[in-house]
């Protein structure tokens, strides 16, 4: 016997009800019996009423490229705070702003929001458009001279786009990229499970 399809979305939901029970009691500031009922209560409502379509994730979590994804963005988080208050003090100089179109490499709803959140969430840079169906990112830069020119502004957004693939993606998926498989070896499947072909190209690292 087989779920209503919206009783099995909801179902599949739970962990955005307690997603949004957890920020509504954020909001609250206060941890009580009354504002988790409450957040759960608005949890449920929204994703019965507004439901998000299903994100496909064909990746896996690689847990050292993970950790390296969120260390390198907590140093960029930190070196771009200084720069931006650095600005922010020198009277003397005007930064010049510029918007910088980035070509990703993965077109996945995910990936590319992944990429968009955390080159907005670094101070100085901001995501004004993304385009889901072409892979494109369009970046408002606070002051494009000091930040090196829109080529590198294009060389950091790839590179993260790498970090994030690299924490998240399939093999295939960082094949279909462009990207090298690492830090193993990595047979590529050519639609026969088992023993490699003889035209089946080498991985290296």
């Amino acid at each position: 016997m087989s779920l209503h399809p919206r009783r099995r979305r909801t179902k599949l939901q739970w962990g955005a009800i307690f997603l949004l029970a957890a920020v509504w009691i954020l909001l609250w500031g206060d941890v009580s019996w009354a504002n988790l009922l409450g957040g759960l209560a608005v949890g449920i409502l929204v994703t019965i009423l507004l439901p998000l379509p299903p994100i496909d994730f064909h990746g896996r979590i690689r847990p050292g490229a993970l950790l390296y994804m969120l260390g390198h963005f907590v140093w960029d988080l930190a070196v771009a705070s200084v720069h931006v208050a650095a600005l922010a003090l020198n009277f003397r100089r005007k930064p010049r702003g510029a918007v910088v179109g980035v070509q990703l490499r993965n077109h996945s709803d995910l990936y590319l929001t992944i990429t968009a959140e955390l080159s907005t969430l670094t101070p100085g840079s901001l995501v004004v458009e993304a385009h889901r169906l072409t892979g494109m990112l369009y970046l408002h830069v606070l002051d494009i001279d000091s930040y090196g020119g829109a080529q590198k502004v294009r060389e950091d957004t790839l590179a993260l786009e790498e970090r994030v693939l690299r924490a998240f993606a399939s093999d295939a998926e960082l094949l279909e990229a462009g990207l090298t498989v690492r830090p193993v070896l990595t047979r590529i499947k050519n639609g026969v499970n088992g023993k490699r072909g003889a035209d089946e190209p080498e991985v290296t690292p």
